[in-house]
């Protein structure tokens, strides 16, 4: 078993605890770490483990060390993803299902990976998807935060602490779709798709435990606005501090220490 790596600063903000790492290769392994615990202990008390996977550049560090963790029983772990871009065709490269059969899928064999098709039939796969997410409870998300705040594609104009729906499609921001840019998922905004599927919040916000990674300085903002802004989605990664079991990671770099003394 991995020797766990302390975090330089811990804090709380509300219920979520804050862990504060030199740089986000040690973000990345401490929460990879952890998160493969996290599934051993609860794979002793579960048959099966439902988990949500978020995909982006900013999950790279923690994917890498938990492909690299043993002792999971990865046949019983049932794998989603969180958002998908609408018009995409299959295979592309910039699709997060993609992405994550790269970055985790194909390199630990789940028993179930359940994807999103955005490529046709938006309201049948917001409606088949929600049905999948919706037969058992969630056991564990694995998530970031936009630039804008955003939780999946959740971004401030569409993200509701109440959503009615588990799935649904949405327009994206500017901000969203630049951070694609930024990120270098795209060559410039105008290949950036304009709308996706995301789960909401509420599903999101239901799983027994939360790991959110955020590592790097573009996302220093967003950080700062999720600990030190009320409760609202005009910065809806703030619902995480109402969160009884969620866990923050971030670096030097997406933390900014001059806001907590």
């Amino acid at each position: 078993m991995t020797i766990s790596i302390k975090p330089e600063r811990s804090l709380t903000a509300d219920h979520l605890k804050v862990g504060v790492y030199a740089n986000r290769r040690e973000l990345g392994r401490a929460a990879g770490i952890e998160a493969a615990e996290a599934v051993r202990n609860r794979l002793k008390e579960k048959e099966q483990v439902r988990i949500v996977f978020a995909a982006a550049p900013s999950q790279n560090e923690f994917l890498e060390q938990l492909a690299l963790e043993h002792g999971i029983d990865w046949n019983r772990i049932t794998a989603f993803h969180m958002d998908e871009y609408i018009g995409l065709p299959q295979g592309s490269p910039q699709r997060f299902s993609e992405f994550l059969k790269r970055s985790i899928f194909n390199k630990v064999q789940p028993g179930v990976v359940h994807l999103i098709d955005g490529s046709d039939g938006v309201e049948a796969e917001c409606r088949r998807y929600a049905e999948l997410l919706q037969e058992a409870p969630i056991d564990f998300v694995f998530l970031g935060i936009g630039e804008n705040g955003h939780l999946a594609f959740n971004d401030p104009p569409v993200a509701d602490f109440a959503d009615p729906y588990a799935v649904k499609a949405i327009p994206l921001e500017t901000a969203c779709r630049q951070q694609q840019v930024n990120d270098g998922c795209f060559p410039d905004l105008n290949a950036v798709p304009t709308h996706a599927l995301t789960l909401t919040i509420p599903v999101l916000m239901s799983a027994y435990r939360l790991f959110c990674m955020v590592p790097g300085p573009t996302k220093r903002e967003a950080v700062r606005n999720t600990l030190k802004l009320s409760i609202t989605t005009a910065c809806p990664a703030t619902v995480l501090r109402t969160h009884l079991n969620c866990t923050l990671y971030v670096d030097n770099d997406s933390f900014d220490m001059t806001s907590y003394g």
